[in-house]
């Protein structure tokens, strides 16, 4: 039986991803179920956060969402399993039952961008009826399913596109429900071609109010000459996300790295604005929050089965090809989700 790992032998290398042949599973723990996996996504490794946590090993397995026989959800953080392989052991509790309608390629291709939306959207912010939300990126895997439980809960979508093909994807974006045409993001913001300023598209459509929630891709840091790569130049200036907030509004932010000078400091004062950090880890850093991150799974599994959620999926992918798949999501080059189907 076969697993994927992640190998790295030194600071600053880069990975690489091989297959380990496994013999037999671990001994059964108390609350233990074994899991024939039938989908794995594949997720960018942030090696950095594991170093950090004390996580890091030689061997790092690959693949934490599954769906599969008995359930579905995502494996903990220092799991020592690799969800590609076909037989697995996980705790109980982090898992939930996936309804009959749902596929296992979506089970699976869904569950993690769906715990991050809901910890944007629901945790440290609250989308609802009246408010209007920034999606940056909308038509990436995690935007996608964003968009979508934001509309579902009243708010008003903006999004911005990084190509003309994303731009057309999100316009064609519709609710579930028969006979609604109202598309789902009320403006396309295409920025693909750097002329188009963001802050002012936003302020034009609010009527000068401002935007409640903003969900960045990441944030520029520095002045346009200090920005190397091509995709750091589509993204907004941190200064322009200030402009844009609304009072009271808050800005969940991908950036690890972000730092606020004091001027921009003033002025989220002034506008009684706030900044979070979206980490959706940290539902299996602490044990007190496992009935919420349940909740959330479960959720998620229904909003899969009555069609509010319909996740931005690429083809499925035998096995054989998860090594070559997973060094493209690694790089950050894969513009759908991943998964690998047994």
């Amino acid at each position: 039986m076969k697993a994927l790992y992640c190998q790295q032998n030194s600071p600053g290398e880069e990975m690489t991803f091989v297959f380990q042949e496994r013999e037999n599973l671990p001994p059964t723990r108390d609350n233990d179920v074994k899991v024939q996996v039938r989908a794995c996504a594949l997720s960018w490794i942030d090696t950095k956060l594991l170093s950090e946590i004390k996580l890091e090993k030689e061997l790092l397995p690959v693949g934490r969402e599954i769906s599969g026989v008995v359930l579905e959800g995502i494996l903990p953080l220092d799991s020592e399993e690799s969800g590609l392989c076909e037989v697995i052991l996980v705790h109980e509790h982090y898992l939930v039952r996936k309804p009959e309608k749902v596929c296992w390629v979506e089970a699976a291709g869904t569950v993690r961008d769906g715990v991050r939306a809901y910890t944007a959207l629901h945790y440290l912010s609250q989308a609802s009826p009246g408010k209007t939300v920034l999606v940056m990126d909308g038509a990436s895997p995690f935007g996608t399913i964003a968009i979508q439980l934001a509309q579902h809960r009243g708010a008003k979508v903006i999004s911005t596109a990084y190509s003309l093909e994303d731009k057309q994807y999100l316009e064609r974006l519709r609710p579930p429900v028969e006979g609604i045409r109202q598309p789902l993001v009320a403006r396309v913001i295409d920025v693909s071609n750097g002329k188009i300023d963001v802050a002012e598209s936003c302020l034009e459509e609010t009527g000068g109010l401002g935007v409640d929630i903003v969900l960045d891709a990441g944030v520029k840091l520095y002045s346009a000459e200090d920005e190397s790569t091509s995709k750091s130049q589509l993204l907004p200036h941190k200064h322009d996300i200030i402009t844009l907030l609304g009072v009271g509004g808050h800005w969940i932010t991908t950036e690890k790295n972000l730092q606020m000078d004091p001027p921009d400091s003033h002025t989220l004062f002034l506008k009684g604005a706030t900044i979070s950090f979206l980490n959706d880890e940290i539902w299996n850093l602490s044990n007190l929050q496992q009935g919420k991150y349940l909740s959330i799974l479960e959720d998620i599994m229904e909003k899969l089965s009555s069609s509010i959620f319909r996740p931005q999926l690429d083809e499925p992918i035998p096995l054989y090809e998860a090594k070559v798949s997973m060094e493209i999501v690694q790089k950050n080059q894969a513009r759908k989700r991943q998964v690998i189907q047994f």
